[in-house]
């Protein structure tokens, strides 16, 4: 059996930044640093974090006074960006600056007094943090739509005053037939400039698509929390492709593979490359011949550390 490699895969820029941020406090502060929420959505990194001093928490309230907080890369409601303030906590924001640059338009389309539809996946942390950007003062709403569905029933006060945002780590495919129904019924509706999905969500799903081509059977590293793991994996489904989201090695079972010519491995953007390593080993232990990856986009963007973390 073959083992193939998409390109690009794993980590992004948010994710490096989010996990050197907890990492350069640990180094500077000690331990314990708090985080609200998992820095980002894996489970080996968010138990190596915990090793090294890391606390996450749900709320600020399981914070002490005095203390030092992270904020995850997905994001938070500007309360709990007062609630620190207030309480006056020693904070290093971790969130990804394309979710930041999402936040930024909604307040911008909260000032114009407009309606904003939000596509994005109900409960998670991004999404609760950007509708938490919205401020409903100045008169307008923040509507969540998850689906083509939604779009289809969406009631609206005013169609020329409406504006459009997404989740970043969503499908391009899906979110693409939502826009296209939101558009037909809404000619007016105001988008972004540059699409809220972020580069390394559009990058990881293309190289899964060109993936799929040539395997039939995929392999995506990442935990079930995970958005944008979970997308590449509805990839495979609707390719008609069998496809499995693993946290690890430990994960995989032996009857996936039983007279498959090829499996695909890729990994989320929060999946350390340690673990794809892992998943390799394990296929190579079952017969796999040693990997090839395939040629991909190349990736060079880097975000930089809140000034007080630079060395």
């Amino acid at each position: 059996m073959q083992i193939l490699l998409a390109n690009p895969r794993g980590f992004c820029a948010g994710v490096d930044r989010a996990i050197e941020i907890v990492e350069r406090a640990l180094e500077l502060f000690g331990a314990p640093i708090h985080v609200r929420h998992e820095v980002v959505h894996n489970r080996h990194v968010v138990e190596r974090l915990r090793s090294l001093g890391a606390v996450f928490v749900d709320e600020l309230d399981e914070v002490p006074d005095g203390a030092t907080v992270i904020f995850s890369a997905h994001g938070v409601p500007q309360s709990v960006e007062d609630e620190a303030a207030r309480r006056g906590l020693r904070v290093f924001d971790a969130t990804c600056p394309l979710v930041t640059k999402v936040h930024m338009e909604v307040q911008r389309y909260a000032r114009e007094g407009r309606d904003v539809i939000l596509i994005g996946h109900r409960g998670h942390p991004e999404v609760e943090g950007t509708m938490g950007r919205f401020d409903s003062s100045f008169g307008g709403r923040i509507l969540l739509i998850e689906n083509v569905e939604d779009a289809e029933r969406l009631e609206v006060r005013d169609p020329a005053r409406l504006a459009l945002v997404t989740q970043t780590t969503l499908s391009v495919d899906d979110t693409a037939d939502i826009v296209a129904v939101l558009r037909r019924r809404f000619p007016l509706l105001a988008v972004p400039r540059k699409e809220d999905i972020c580069y390394a969500t559009q990058n990881r799903q293309d190289a899964v698509k060109r993936l799929l081509e040539k395997c039939d059977v995929l392999v995506v590293v990442g935990s079930q929390s995970s958005s944008n793991s979970n997308r590449l994996r509805e990839i495979a489904d609707r390719r008609g492709v069998p496809g499995y989201l693993v946290d690890g090695p430990d994960d995989l079972r032996r009857e996936w593979f039983e007279g498959k010519r090829a499996v695909g491995v890729t990994a989320g953007a929060s999946a350390p490359e340690v673990l794809v390593h892992a998943v390799i080993e394990r296929l190579r232990a079952w017969g796999g011949e040693p990997p090839q990856e395939l040629t991909g986009r190349e990736e060079h963007v880097v975000f930089g550390l809140p000034r007080e973390l630079r060395r």
